[in-house]
This record gives structure tokens, sequence and C-alpha cells, in this order.
């Protein structure tokens, strides 16, 4: 009698099927990223190779198949998350950024041996990390095999290739037009002493041709590439995904379609064809282009010139894109509004728990009429599984919610007219006054940040402590950043610009600039008890200019309450309850036509001046 696998043995079997054609394709070691071709944070179902391998199913991991071993690499969101599905598949958790942990490539370096063949896929693989993994193991020898995805073959059942209608922006909802667009673009060139510039990254290429598609859940994007000349703009769009508005939109803007499946035969073709040596050189953002593209590229004796324009020119939000941006926070911040009296008004009373909480807020916001999707699934964390930064409750395991405790709840929706992102942790009853005192601290250190003043040519890095001091002053940390850009229908962490105090190889320090927006989340995480985040959502715009210089300031674009029943007030100073209050006082004049009376005479309570 046959016995059903359990996922755990299935695990087994898939690591042991790949180390057989390793082995047939005399490869020593296999390597999986989590990444699709374009490099995108969030994958679709046909990229997440990794979690088909290992059974790991956060965002973020790197997997490392040797013939002896298995490994797997995830950030301080996820360990706890890791251990409980890693546990009994024989692969080994591998904690980043944790003394005495080495990295994916320290690793390489350390156990390969000489002469030895390392593989992936490359077109899953930046040209950066291509070229850091080759600098790390040259002086073993070690051969890079990046041209076959080696699990193809094991998955069956695999998800069929995104392949999602695209749909145009018109003028009112994209603030410029295309043109307008290629326009700024070609100027950047012109900066870089270049004539074309190579994109692969799916949000830049949605940006400047003003589409948006449905490829990737959450991230209102298509699978594409482009190739913007100082004569020609082409987009690679899958056949079947554009219709007749789409390609007006693009005609009319002097846009050249082609079949997304050609790009890598068109690119070669290209690359041989340019006019000249002289001018045979393309600007390619190593850390977003595949090593793939790059080397299609290069065998074509194209000169690679570092830089990605498009990103910064969609980082900083026009004039129209910031008027629509406002609008929406200001209805999505209602929505919040609601489902937070919602929750305390019946906790207690009636049957719930995280997941039916999540579906009970996902329903507000499917009521704002120009609702598109949401902008990640929602995060609905009761008590310890709080703990866990990107926990996802599901039917089988959701926790009842009792009138005890906390409810970290992170959510965010995508609308025409912008991308939102916000974090509460709610008050359900009796909370002990050591966590009340994490949680005050934690406000704390989210306005210090919101409130800050700072010369332009500031970083993420020379920021993070106003957010990060008060926590480190009671010995308290948070294993992740502090803030990420945001998208404007777009990609709900979206670069270049972050705030962190960590130093990391290969990532770039942006300058803040007027029109950016970024999160402000720092929060309290302890394993088996509770989570603590406070989220905002900051608009970048520019202060007093002096002989000191220009000085720049963030403005709120989120507007729901901190949890009064939470703050303790004799831990603020008075600066501190002033900027409490004042904040609140803007929730309930930026909210309150939005809300019932029932539910404006509740927020005017929890926005009351301490």
């Amino acid at each position: 009698m046959q016995t059903k696998q359990t996922g755990k043995e299935k695990i087994k079997e898939r690591i042991q099927q790949l180390r057989e054609i390793m082995k047939r394709e005399k490869v020593d070691v296999y390597f999986v990223p989590t990444a699709d071709f374009h490099h995108s944070e969030y994958v679709h179902d046909y990229f997440k190779v990794r979690e088909f391998l290992s059974g790991f199913t956060g965002s973020n991991g790197d997997l490392v198949v040797t013939k002896e071993e298995a490994l797997l690499w995830t950030d301080g969101r996820y360990f706890i998350q890791a251990e409980k599905e890693l546990a009994g598949t024989n692969i080994q958790l591998c904690k980043m950024f944790e003394e005495g942990v080495p990295g994916v490539e320290e690793y390489l370096q350390q156990h390969m041996k000489k002469g030895e063949t390392l593989a992936f896929d490359g077109r899953c693989v930046t040209l950066a990390y291509g070229d850091w993994l080759n600098s790390m193991l040259k002086e073993k020898e070690i051969t890079l095999s990046f041209e076959k995805d080696m699990v193809d073959e094991i998955w069956k059942e695999r998800p069929r290739f995104p392949c999602n209608p695209v749909f145009a922006l018109d003028s009112k909802t994209a603030g410029e037009t295309v043109e307008e667009k290629l326009k700024k673009l070609r100027t950047e060139l012109k900066k870089h002493k270049v004539w074309s510039v190579v994109l692969g990254k799916l949000d830049d290429i949605m940006w400047l041709y003003n589409i948006r598609g449905n490829d990737i859940e959450c991230n209102p994007v298509a699978v594409s590439y482009s190739i913007v000349t100082d004569t020609e703009a082409m987009l690679f769009l899958q056949k079947g995904t554009i219709g007749q508005q789409v390609t007006e939109h693009l005609e009319r803007a002097g846009v050249r379609i082609e079949d997304y499946q050609s790009f890598f035969s068109f690119l070669s073709e290209w690359s041989i064809e340019q006019r000249g040596e002289t001018e045979k050189k393309a600007l390619v953002e190593r850390g977003e282009i595949s090593l793939y593209v790059a080397g299609i590229l290069m065998k074509n004796e194209m000169v690679l010139e570092g830089g990605n324009p498009v990103s910064m020119l969609k980082a900083g939000k026009s004039p129209k894109e910031i008027a629509n941006l406002k609008e929406i926070f200001r209805k999505d911040s209602a929505a919040v509004i609601r489902f937070i009296y919602w929750l305390k008004k019946n906790i207690g009373k009636i049957p719930m728990n995280e997941l039916s909480a999540a579906n009970y807020l996902d329903g507000l916001r499917k009521e704002i009429p120009e609702f598109l999707e949401l902008s990640f699934p929602t995060i609905s964390a009761y008590k310890e599984n709080a703990a866990m930064m990107h926990y996802q409750a599901v039917e089988a395991s959701a926790k009842p919610l009792r009138a005890e405790g906390m409810l970290l709840v992170d959510s965010g929706g995508q609308y025409f007219g912008g991308t939102t992102d916000v974090t509460r942790t709610i008050f359900l009853g009796d909370v002990k006054k050591e966590i009340k005192k994490q949680f005050t601290m934690v406000a704390v250190s989210m306005l210090n940040l919101a409130n800050a003043r700072f010369l332009h040519g500031c970083t993420g890095r020379n920021l993070d402590i106003l957010a990060r001091e008060p926590l480190w002053e009671m010995g308290l940390d948070y294993k992740c950043g502090t803030g990420h850009g945001v998208g404007y229908m777009l990609n709900v962490h979206e670069g270049p610009q972050r705030i962190s105090w960590q130093y990391r190889e290969g990532v770039k320090e942006t300058v803040f600039e007027e029109g950016m927006l970024i999160t402000d989340e720092p929060g309290v995480y302890v394993e088996g008890s509770h989570g603590i985040r406070t989220e905002n959502v900051l608009l970048c715009k520019k202060a007093e200019k002096n002989s000191d210089g220009q000085f720049m300031e963030f403005e709120a674009l989120t507007f729901v309450p901190i949890d009064l029943e939470g703050i303790l007030p004799e831990l603020l100073s008075e600066k501190e309850k002033e900027r409490l209050n004042r904040y609140h006082e803007l929730v309930y004049e930026k909210t309150k036509e939005f809300l019932t009376e029932e539910e404006k005479a509740w927020l005017y309570q929890a926005t009351r001046p301490l």
C-alpha cells in the first residue's frame, strides 16, 4: 500500500532529483536566489523555484545545494518562520547578517574546491552579483555556468508563465505623458554621454510608458523589457497582453512594440548592428540587469556604463502624482480608522480571528472607488505571532482574537492615484506595563523621524538614528530597515531611497530629493511574546533655504491614530506630547468627512490631546 508523501518528504526528493541533474551536468553546486528575470522583490508563482525546492515561503531567501548538503539564507524578518518551515527537510538555516554566519559568497568561497562548477539561472542573477561571485571565487578557478534553469525538468506541474492584460493610464492619473518622460530620460542619457539604455526593471518600464499590468500579485506590472536610444523607444511585451487602447497609446508616443519572447535574439542582433565603434555603449544598472542580458551585450563588444536614470526620475513624484496621492491616502487612512473602530467595538462580542479581521479590512478598502487591489497581502498578527515581521495568517491556523493583548496589522492598497502602506498595533485589552513602555517609545521613534529637518544631501543612513535611538537607549533594536520608498500605482517597496543604518555591499546611498516617498516604521519584536510596529508614509519636500544650505523636511501622508491605550504619557517630554497631539489633530481633520457620525465621535476621543 502506497502512503502519501508529506511535504517534508517531497522537499527531500526534489533536492535529490536536483543532485542527480547536477551530477549529469557536471555541476558541483547549484544556487537558487529568490528572483525572476527582472529581479522583482516579489515574484510570480512561475518563478518561486527556491520555494518549490525548499518549502520556505518567505519573500526573501537564497538556497545553495551541494552534493552533500543544502542551506538556505534569509534575513531577520523570517528567522522564526524559516525555522518552522525548514524543520525536517535537512535544509540548514543560515541567518543573514548574524555574527559568525557566513554569507552565501563566503560559504561558497570556503567550501568549493579548486576547479569546481557553480551553476544558476543567469536570467535570475544580476550582473553586479554575478561579478561579485566571480571575484570571490576567482582564486579557486571556479567556473560559473548560467545558461540553464536546471529545476525546470523537476517541476512537472510548474505554474504557467505570467501573461495578463496590460492597460494604459490617462494623463490625469499618470501626471506626465510618455513623450515628456522619454524627453527627460534622453536628457539624462546625454549627461551620461551614452545614447542608449537597456531596461529590465518592471516598475521602471511601467512608469516610463504609463502602463500597468497584473503579472505579479499586488504589483501592477507586466513582464517586459525596453531599449531606449536617442531616437527610438522599443518596448517588449507578450503577445495577447495588449489591446487596441494600449497599442494606440504607445504608438502615439512613438514607441515601437516588440514581442517579449523575441527580446534575447533581438538584443543580440541590435548590439551587433550598432552605429559605430565609438558609440557602441549602453547604459545598464548593474544591480538590476541580469547577467544573462549583460552577457549578450558584452559578447557583442558593447561597453556597459552603469546607471539607470529612470529610477530617480520615478522616485521624485510629480505635482499631479502628489495631489492624487494625498487624496488617496486620506481615503485609505479612513478605511483603516473604520477597521480599528469596528475591531474595538466588537472584540470579545463576536467571533473573530486574525484572518477574518484582515478580510474585514480588505473589504473596507474595496469599497473605495479607486481601489485596484491590495499592495501586499494584509498582515494580521495577534500576540506572539506579531514577533514574525511578515507573518501571514491562514484559515487552518488563524489565531482567535480575544479582549486582551495586541493585534498588529500591516496593510495597504493599490489605487488609481496611489499606493499605500500603513501599520498599526491595536490594543484589544490588558497588556503589561513594560510592553506599553515599548509601544510608547516606538511611537516616539516614528514621530522623531517624521518631524526631521535636515540639509539636502542627507541619505537614509544619516536619518536612521532619529528613529532608532529611543529604542537603542532601551537596549532594543529591530532587524530591518526603518523605511523604504513607495511607488505610485506600482511596487509598495520602491528604490532607490531607503532608511537604514547598515552599510551593505552594492547598495547605493541615495540622497533624499523633493517628491520622494518613504515609510517610517520602527518596531519591537520579542519572540514568543509580541510585536509592535507603527508605520506612516512620508513625503519629502523642501523647507527653508538659507546661508547654510537647502533644508528638507517630511510631510505625513498617513492619517491613522496611534492607540492611546498603549501610550504612557509620563514617558513623554512636552515636545513629544506636542508632536503626538499635533499629528492626532491632523488625523481627525483629514479623515472625518469619510466617516459616519458614530465613527467620527469615536475618532474624536481616539485623537484627544494628552
